[in-house]
């Protein structure tokens, strides 16, 4: 068969992952937190993109909160279409912007002072007690192998051999550091750790001291009338001693953890006004951005560039736009699907968790009209506050359970439920997987007792063999 050359033309359909696609993508699941670095970084990459003063975001925000409530029927994907930037620039003239004579602050974040960690905090404590250089040496080693619960994660032997010295020189080391603050530090187990916060404290010589050094691994089983009658003492006493016990702390290098300060700023607020619920970005503290009307003008000046200089120039301007228009496009989403489970979840906003109805991507994709990748993006990292409280918002979708009436609940209220049956519970009788079963059959709930099972666990509830308690503390 001969090989011959053909010309053909076909025609096709095809996504094409834009540059400017591909940002906004990249920008959907970002936290406050990633966005607001994000655009710190573009700032100073990008000569052409400047922040707003606070006026002039006062103005734009004004307009921008218009035209989302005013246009709620405009696609995301119209957000792609061509911009007058001449008036855009002309609008920011207007505003009054000179391109001069902007004064630059320190950001609020870098006024903070770090927080002190449990290393330092140690470290610290020990150039302040040791004189003798082998034996900082030794607490230095020692002191980095604490993890941040305040537990030594390393053994006497290993450091003894890494450091070639003596073990009794690493003994009296490790006694020296379990002797700083927080009381309790250095421990190689919890025993040790409680051990060293009541010789420490005003609890030496009582009968909690004995029973956290015999009988520490009884106490979850509540054999409390055989540990009394081993140390020779009441069965109230050692009832008062567990209630002490409780009171120590078993991981005393927390309270230097960083994530102690950790606070959720929502992306979303919704508050009711009248019957209906309203939709407000927070946007405090992320940067407004705009492009320099200085190097605008110098682009439209034909004669003032050299052609490598504007083609840096057309580069980072087309950059800064693509920028400003993925930012505007992920706050338009986020508005969307924010709209959407409002609207969805009516109930739970008005009445709490036990009204949380079934929900998934699919459910809102359809709604705006979007893809469910786009949704699962957008909603990555993102809290919205309700007067229910501040949730991710992740935290609507949830899959439905049938009840015996034909309607779906969410799993999410079927587990609240499952909680405050074993909230309420008899504490000398708990309730079986089994029973909470039935219970929640009155209750017109229809679930499988392996479907409890798996929410008990994921509730991080014991089963009812280890809730119960003989003796209530």
């Amino acid at each position: 068969m001969a090989l011959e050359a053909r010309l053909q033309l076909k025609q096709t359909q095809k996504l094409v992952m834009t540059q400017m696609l591909q940002q906004a993508i990249k920008l959907l699941p970002l936290s406050r937190l990633e966005l607001v670095q994000t655009i710190r970084n573009e700032l100073v990459e990008n000569p052409l993109l400047e922040e707003m003063l606070l006026e002039e975001d006062e103005a734009a925000s004004t307009d921008q909160e218009d035209s989302i409530t005013d246009d709620e029927g405009q696609e995301a994907g119209e957000l792609d279409g061509d911009i007058d930037w001449d008036v855009y620039m002309q609008d920011m003239r207007e505003m009054g912007f000179s391109g001069t004579d902007r004064q630059e602050f320190p950001s609020y974040e870098s006024t903070l002072s770090p927080q002190l960690s449990l290393g330092d905090h140690l470290l610290w404590q020990l150039n302040l007690s040791v004189p003798d250089e082998t034996t900082r040496e030794i607490g230095t080693y020692l002191i980095g192998n604490i993890d941040e619960g305040g537990y030594l994660t390393t053994s006497v032997e290993e450091v003894a051999q890494s450091l070639n010295v003596g073990l009794e020189q690493v003994e009296d080391a490790l006694q020296l550091i379990q002797g700083f603050d927080p009381t309790g530090v250095a421990s190689r187990s919890l025993k040790e750790c409680l051990l060293i916060q009541i010789r420490q404290g005003e609890l030496a010589g009582s009968v909690v001291e004995p029973v956290v050094e015999k009988h520490l691994e009884k106490l979850n089983e509540q054999h409390f009338p055989r540990i009394a009658r081993d140390l020779g003492v009441s069965l109230e006493e050692i009832i008062q001693s567990v209630q002490t016990i409780r009171k120590l702390d078993p991981k005393p290098g927390l309270r230097f953890s960083p994530e102690s300060s950790g606070y959720i700023i929502p992306d979303v607020i919704v508050l009711k006004v009248g019957d209906e619920y309203q939709i407000f970005f927070n946007d405090e503290g992320v940067p407004r951005l705009r492009v320099s009307p200085y190097y605008h003008n110098m682009l439209n000046s034909k004669d003032s560039l050299q052609p490598e200089a504007r083609k840096f120039i057309e580069e980072k301007f087309r950059s800064a736009i693509w920028l400003i228009k993925s930012i505007e496009q992920r706050r338009q989403t986020l508005f969307k699907v924010a709209r959407s489970l409002v609207r969805y979840q009516r109930e739970f906003l008005d009445k709490g968790t036990a009204h949380l109805r079934p929900l998934i991507l699919k459910d809102v994709a359809e709604d705006i009209e979007m893809h469910e990748s786009t949704v699962s993006r957008v909603t990555t990292n993102k809290y919205m506050h309700t007067p229910q409280g501040i949730f991710e918002l992740k935290y609507f979708f949830h899959s439905g359970i049938d009840s015996l009436e034909g309607d779906t609940m969410s799993s999410v209220t079927v587990k609240d439920m499952i909680r405050r049956l074993v909230d309420s519970e008899d504490p000398r009788e708990p309730l079986t997987d089994q029973q909470i079963v039935g219970r929640l059959g009155e209750e017109n709930v229809r679930l499988a007792r392996r479907t409890v099972t798996k929410y008990r666990k994921e509730l991080k509830i014991l089963q009812s063999s280890r809730r119960r308690r003989i003796y209530t503390l």
